[in-house]
Formats: structure tokens, sequence, C-alpha cells
């Protein structure tokens, strides 16, 4: 596989598609959650995607990998997962990408080496944001923006779910693009 290839210009893969339908079925039926509960961006949900439960399925995690590998951007250095969710999709990604990985802490730890990003260096490489779901995206700008000010290059973010709740809007506001393996509207799909 070529890391960033993917299906020709307005043509469409017919096995991705169908890998795709395939896959938010089974991403559904794992995670989704009815009831009601508070997002990490305050909002109220009635419908929740339990992540945790797709990333600690090792079998569905590497399909998910291997799928999310063709979303990475031509001159991607570092892949950078975001802690807590994003840590186990992006160990599962590297595994594909065959690209470093740096761990992305919400704030830096106060002991060992008292670092915000483990693992593979930020700075001055080309770095892609690499999370579980996106929402309202505030992770992704928080962490993004103590990226760059550890010298990293970032224009670029993934995620396996996207929420369409704002969040790939809110990104763009920073600079950054989003790129979703799956979106709320295919989950729904899948139903």
């Amino acid at each position: 596989m070529t890391v960033g290839s993917g299906p020709l210009p307005g043509l469409p893969d017919w096995d991705l598609v169908t890998d795709s339908t395939d896959l938010a079925r089974q991403v559904r039926s794992v995670s989704r959650l009815t009831g009601e509960f508070t997002l990490r961006s305050g909002r109220t949900a009635t419908e929740y995607f339990d992540k945790y439960q797709f990333e600690a399925d090792p079998v569905l995690l590497d399909q998910l990998a291997e799928r999310l590998a063709v979303l990475i951007p031509e001159g991607t250095e570092v892949l950078a997962g975001l802690e807590m969710g994003g840590i186990a999709v992006v160990t599962a990604l590297a595994r594909h990408a065959k690209l470093p990985t740096a761990f992305v802490r919400k704030q830096a730890k106060q002991y060992g080496t008292a670092r915000l990003a483990e693992g593979a260096e930020v700075a001055g490489r080309r770095v892609l944001i690499v999370e579980d779901v996106v929402t309202s995206g505030g992770q992704v700008v928080l962490s993004t923006n103590d990226l760059r000010k550890l010298g990293a290059h970032v224009d670029h973010a993934v995620c396996v779910i996207d929420r369409q709740e704002g969040g790939a809007q809110a990104l763009a506001a920073e600079g950054i693009t989003l790129r979703a393996l799956l979106t709320r509207a295919e989950l729904d799909a899948a139903a």
C-alpha cells in the first residue's frame, strides 16, 4: 500500500465504498450507545459513539488503521496521536504507515522528561494529528497550537469519526484540514 494513495480523483473505488459501509456498520454495532451523554464540548447528546469499544477490538482497530493510512497527506513525517483515544489509533496507524509516532498529552507532565509530546521529535517536521472522534474540534485545535509552539508544521488532522458538529469548520479556521474515515451521516446510514 502506498501511503496517501487512493482512488483516482472523481472516480469511486467501489471496493473502498463497500468496505466503508461494512466498517461503518461494524463501528456502529460495537460502539453506538443511546441515552443522555455530556460531550467534551459541553454539549449533550442522545447518541454516543464509545470509541473505546472499537479501539479495544484489535481486529476492527487494525481494519480502521489500514483504511486511515490512505488518508495520510503526502509529505507527512510524524503521526501525532492525542491523549487518550488517539493513542490507540495512532499506534495501529503507524504499523500501516511505517511512520514515526508522537504521543501528545493534554498537558506536559510535571516529572520525568516533562514533555508535552513523547516519542518522535516534532520540531521542524510535518506532523499529522490523529484523533479518534472529532465533535467540536476543540482538543485538536489546542493540541495543534501546542505542537506548533514546539516547532511542528501542522496543517492536517485525521480521525476515525467526524460527528459533523462543526469540528471540521473550527479546524479549517485554524488552518487545519480534517480528513475523516467515517462521518456521522455514514454511521447513521449504516443502521
